[in-house]
């Protein structure tokens, strides 16, 4: 996030696109829906489903999947036109507006209106109400990123935000909610397969020299990894012999899951270090047991890049190690020791190669956390990114035009799918699916439909159906549902039986590797 979480109360004019706030950040909905109660902030949400929150919106607009881009440029189109931009702002702080504006033109209302369904007048309400804020706020989550244009989709909110001169101030930004507790963390530490920590580029010189002097040792690689949706064909083709899986369960989570679990069974060796024996624990060829967050001592990095102590308040059970044990003991067996004495040691170790995290000290952190960047230990932390400047001196608006998802409905697969988390489980459900009370409100999949497609299908609420894509077909219960919107069906990807990621498509953000999870073409038919 660029802004904080207490900042979204700030604002006045609050829009959430992507992102079901009410069921996956329920902490954050709840401030949203104060400011709105309040009086203080009027809310615009955007989304194919009409989720919770569009409950409190003064403005809820519904694209057809996969439409983000058309949209946004649409919004920026009435705001160009009509002069509401912020024209100081982009005058001082931006480059190459004028190849975005020459972009935008053709996104007339009426035209996105063709693309996306959203009526022109809604549009130009949305747009003038968001350009007409003090300060605007903009909430996106994994319903604007899981896309093969989720690069793109980002960009055009950044570009939406620096329009109006909503960077740099309380209230305004850009703010991605997180997916999981520590996603900010285990990028800010490096866990991507081009940067070291800080998003240092491992194929740079100075980045690579240092990092190779703290660790003592000599010609580091600087070739580009393979990202995680990379890895999983690789294995199929032998380029990829083993697989080491860290607190996650691509069995469930991954897309097209026929073919990724056939892919993971031409490896010649997988471990995986988890909590549980989770579907692809059961798969692995050596499990280790791991402390959960209660279990150890160590930080966590939020979604807003507030650095916060995790402290351990119980004993962990039978032979589970800490995650830095684990990898330490197993890297000293390899002939490269790691001596640490604990996790302060490693974390002062980050502090010396870690630019943004250099003034954070557990001393500092004890009662409350920091956000980075903090360059130094007389530094208060950066609570609003982009105050004077961005990180690359003026801010770049990238000109894009909006491309079509990479499957769409069609007279065999004639209905949309899109996938999602909710509020009673947490991603595969490895912890959450070991509680009755919570198995008790959310027992098994199902799909949401309308009751439009519902009379049209011939299917009852809490009857069975068959869906299939060209990928899989899982059977599900069916929940009628005034969410859903004709012509588009939801499915939580939380349960292994009934696992809407049989369905989903593998396709690719050529940029960002991410797959196309929001957006497959699919069938329905009543079970037999």
């Amino acid at each position: 996030m660029t802004n904080t979480i207490a900042c979204v109360e700030e604002a006045d004019v609050i829009l959430i696109t992507g992102s079901n706030t009410t069921e996956n950040h329920p902490v954050i909905s709840a401030g949203v829906k104060r400011a709105v109660a309040s009086g203080r902030a009027r809310l615009i949400v955007v989304d194919p489903r009409r989720i919770k929150i569009s409950e409190f919106a003064e403005t809820y607009l519904r694209p057809t999947l996969g439409t983000d881009v058309a949209w946004i440029n649409g919004m920026m189109h009435v705001i160009i036109k009509e002069n509401l931009h912020d024209k100081q702002f982009v005058e001082d702080r931006t480059e190459n507006f004028e190849a975005l504006k020459a972009v935008v033109e053709k996104y007339t209302p009426e035209y996105v209106e063709t693309i996306t369904g959203i009526p022109a007048q809604q549009l130009i309400d949305a747009a003038r109400l968001y350009a007409g804020a003090g300060v605007g706020s903009i909430l996106y989550c994994m319903g604007i990123t899981q896309h093969t244009s989720g690069t793109d989709n980002v960009k055009s909110l950044a570009n939406l935000a620096m329009l109006c001169g909503n960077l740099g101030m309380r209230g305004g930004g850009v703010n991605p909610l997180r997916g999981q507790n520590n996603v900010q963390g285990a990028c800010d530490m490096g866990g991507l397969p081009n940067v070291f920590t800080a998003y240092q580029p491992v194929n740079n010189d100075d980045a690579s020299q240092k990092m190779a002097t703290a660790w003592n040792v000599e010609g580091l690689s600087t070739s580009i990894g393979m990202k995680a949706t990379e890895m999983i064909p690789a294995a199929h083709d032998g380029r990829l012999k083993a697989l080491y899986v860290i607190g996650e369960n691509p069995l469930v989570s991954d897309p097209d899951l026929n073919h990724a679990e056939d892919c993971l069974g031409h490896l010649e060796l997988m471990v995986v270090q988890d909590l549980f024996m989770t579907e692809t624990a059961r798969m692995a060829d050596v499990v280790l047991p791991s402390r959960c967050f209660a279990e150890k001592d160590g930080t966590f990095s939020n979604t807003e890049r507030r650095v916060q102590r995790v402290r351990q308040a119980v004993d962990a059970p039978g032979e589970a190690w800490d995650d830095w044990k684990i990898l330490t003991e197993l890297s000293g067996r390899m002939g490269y020791p790691m001596n640490y004495a604990d996790s302060e040691a490693i974390f002062e170790e980050i502090r010396q190669v870690t630019p943004s995290y250099a003034g954070i000290t557990y001393h500092r952190i004890e009662m409350e956390g920091l956000h980075w960047p903090c360059l130094n230990e007389e530094h208060p932390g950066t609570p609003v990114l982009h105050g004077v400047q961005f990180t690359r001196g003026k801010g770049m608006f990238h000109a894009i035009d909006w491309q079509p998802p990479a499957e769409v409905p069609d007279q065999e697969f004639p209905l949309y799918l899109t996938t999602g988390r909710i509020l009673y489980h947490y991603h595969t459900g490895t912890m959450t699916m070991r509680s009755e009370d919570l198995m008790e409100r959310a027992p098994e999949s199902f799909v949401e439909i309308s009751p439009q497609d519902a009379t049209a299908y011939g299917v009852a609420d809490g009857g069975r159906v068959s869906i299939a894509s060209r990928r899989g077909q899982i059977e599900a219960r069916v929940k009628v549902s005034p969410k859903a919107v004709t012509g588009t069906v939801f499915i939580p990807f939380h349960y292994a039986q009934g696992a809407a990621n049989k369905l989903t498509n593998a396709a690719l953000d050529p940029i960002a590797g991410i797959p196309e999870y929001k957006v497959c073409a699919v069938k329905l038919s009543p079970a037999s």
